[in-house]
């Protein structure tokens, strides 16, 4: 069994998985804001539910760069070197657990759930910020492990700023004073296009992905806004330039538990091999 940790800014996710891919128990609360809160109520999640079970691997998934295990930085949690690797170490018997972006694990889950694997994929994750994966080859870039897309400086109104700053999921709701669900204005929907488009209209011209997978809180209401925004790319994207192809995520809410499966699995396999 692989035991699986989403860490997001608002809410955790804990959730396992059977070696044949089949979700089992899901437990979710909210994310502690201080690591010793966090590290507390993980743990005890995981040893109440699965400390009788034979468990493989254990695969954290957190929202900012993470290196070695640490995390070196959380933007939205306010984390800075916090040593995940070591808070869990030994938390369910000699099980591994590895510590992955949350981001780069949603796009190596929503990249492989593809029919035809591209060359490269790009995964931005519109929620309570804006993360992003680069996927080459079904495997997450190692030479972009560490970008952080919701980072890139854009201009907007006037100003530069952060393209997390007015284009993501909190973003919006301080923007629109209403959260995505309760949106039914068209007008509204293509101004929220037109702010994801900005980001990227910097990354398409330097990644050139295959294709985009949007997922997060936003992704789950992506026919909103898909057509404004394709449009939007086409029209400004220079001409030699292609927009790439642009769809939902297959999981816009549990990709990023999936990913961890999937990077367990090949992780394990690397170990043995």
């Amino acid at each position: 069994m692989i035991i699986t940790v989403d860490t997001g800014g608002t809410k955790t996710l804990i959730a396992s998985f059977f070696k044949d891919g089949v979700i089992g128990k899901q437990i979710k609360f909210p994310t502690p804001k201080a690591p010793k809160d966090y590290v507390a109520a993980v743990r005890e999640t995981l040893e109440n539910e699965f400390s009788d079970r034979k468990i493989d691997a254990v695969v954290i998934a957190i929202p900012g760069i993470i290196r070695n295990g640490v995390a070196v930085w959380c933007n939205n949690l306010g984390w800075r070197n916090f040593d995940v690797g070591t808070a869990f170490k030994g938390v369910l018997g000699d099980a591994p657990v590895y510590v992955e972006n949350d981001a780069n694990l949603a796009g190596l889950a929503e990249t492989r759930a593809l029919k035809t694997q591209p060359a490269s994929s790009l995964y931005v994750t519109v929620s309570t910020g804006i993360g992003s994966g680069v996927i080459t080859n079904s495997h997450i870039d190692p030479g972009l492990r560490y970008s952080e897309a919701g980072r890139a400086l854009v201009e907007f109104d006037g100003v530069v700023r952060e393209w997390e700053s007015f284009a993501s999921g909190q973003a919006i709701v301080k923007t629109y004073g209403k959260y995505a669900r309760d949106i039914t204005s068209k007008r509204t929907w293509y101004q929220i296009a037109d702010r994801i488009s900005r980001g990227f209209l910097v990354l398409i011209p330097i990644i050139q992905p295959d294709i985009i997978i949007i997922g997060g809180s936003i992704g789950t209401y992506f026919d909103q806004y898909s057509e404004q925004l394709i449009g939007l790319l086409k029209e400004r994207l220079p001409a030699h330039i292609p927009t790439p192809k642009i769809v939902q995520a297959a999981h816009p809410e549990e990709a990023v538990i999936y990913g961890c499966y999937y990077y367990a699995l090949d992780s394990l396999a690397n170990h043995k091999a």
